[in-house]
């Protein structure tokens, strides 16, 4: 199974921005679908955006479009998210989530999951 490391996160003052990263542990990630989710406590996740295998495919939750770009550089199997205009309502722990089918990750229903990284905004 794929592992996937989350990295990038940390504590910002609102406004500001943060790149996280996920790297797959081994080549075979850059033919999967991935997508980025964020749970805060006691609140259930959340999906935040997926990315097809090629990159030629995209999508955000509406509570993120505008702010973040999700993109993935194959040739060093990462995926990324840029965040910017951080809002205290960001603050969550951010996974990020790989699979065969786009419609899988997408829902939430994929069984490759990463660690996960802390973001935390402060206003």
């Amino acid at each position: 199974q794929v592992q996937l490391v989350e990295s990038g996160g940390g504590s910002v003052q609102a406004g500001g921005s943060l790149r996280l990263s996920c790297a797959a542990s081994e080549y075979t990630g850059s033919r999967l679908c991935m997508g980025w989710f964020r749970q805060a406590p006691g609140k259930e996740r959340e999906w935040c955006s997926f990315i097809n295998s090629d990159g030629s495919l995209f999508s955000y939750a509406d509570s993120v479009k505008g702010r973040v770009s999700i993109s993935r550089d194959n040739a060093k199997n990462i995926l990324y998210l840029q965040m910017n205009s951080l809002k205290p309502e960001d603050t969550a722990m951010y996974d990020c989530a790989a699979g065969l089918f786009c419609a899988a990750v997408l829902t939430g229903q994929s069984d490759c999951w990463g660690q996960g990284t802390q973001v935390t905004v402060s206003s």
